[in-house]
């Protein structure tokens, strides 16, 4: 399992519901194309998983 995932959003925020949104903003992105690097935990999974259809992850060895 890698120790960091690189997470870019590929989508845009607008229209999505409120439960969406937030858990775009708690991963840490704000704008289309951004990228952002989280560790890889349970939690951080969960979102992704939530919002999947809006973002790109790929492994990141640190």
């Amino acid at each position: 399992m890698a120790n960091k995932l690189a997470i870019t959003l590929k989508r845009s925020m607008i229209g999505r519901p409120e439960k969406h949104r937030v858990t775009l903003r708690t991963l840490g992105l704000k704008k289309r194309e951004q990228t952002v690097i989280q560790n890889d935990s349970p939690a951080i999974r969960g979102m992704i998983n939530q919002v999947k259809h809006l973002v790109e992850v790929k492994e990141v060895q640190e």
